[in-house]
């Protein structure tokens, strides 16, 4: 990639790729840490080096769950601390980052990458999971079950009140 074109490309486009490529080399890893999806950037060094607003695109300004500050992109999502995925559709975002960029335009990356676009979306619709952001209640869905796998619902309830006055 000549300098010209590595300084139009974005650095999230450039942190969406290498993310992407770790998904598709790993898929049955949910997420990567920080200094992975550097050490990819490094790896795939699509401008010739790593630029310096790589790491803070990273930790801050391509992660949809954080409050934004100068860069509000929803390109990843913060599963732990230090722990990031891929952004998808029905993730929680916080709110000053709803309908920002969540992948790069094909015409923004060069050209051995765009058939990530097609992986992504086909990634993204295949998780087979309702997507449930990082809400700890919701996370809890179904944790009970067990409770009354044996019996309805209602013959449990009844079972718990024998003997109430």
């Amino acid at each position: 990639m000549s300098t010209r074109t590595a300084e139009k490309f974005k650095v999230a486009d450039e942190v969406w790729i290498a993310t992407a490529l770790l998904h598709q080399e790993h898929p049955s890893q949910p997420d990567f840490s920080t200094k992975e999806i550097l050490n990819r950037v490094e790896q795939e060094n699509v401008t010739g080096s790593v630029r310096p607003g790589v790491y803070v695109h990273i930790v801050q300004h391509c992660v949809a769950n954080r409050p934004p500050d100068s860069g509000s992109y929803r390109i990843l999502f913060e599963t732990a601390g230090g722990r990031r995925r891929l952004f998808r559709k029905g993730d929680f975002c916080h709110p000053a980052r709803l309908g920002k960029k969540s992948t790069p335009a094909s015409e923004d990356i060069p050209e051995q990458y765009r058939e990530l676009l097609a992986w992504y979306r086909e990634w993204s619709e295949q998780s087979g999971t309702e997507v449930i952001g990082n809400d700890p209640l919701l996370a809890l869905r179904g944790s009970g079950k067990h409770i009354w796998a044996d019996e309805h619902a209602d013959e449990y309830v009844n079972r718990l009140r024998d003997g109430w006055e």
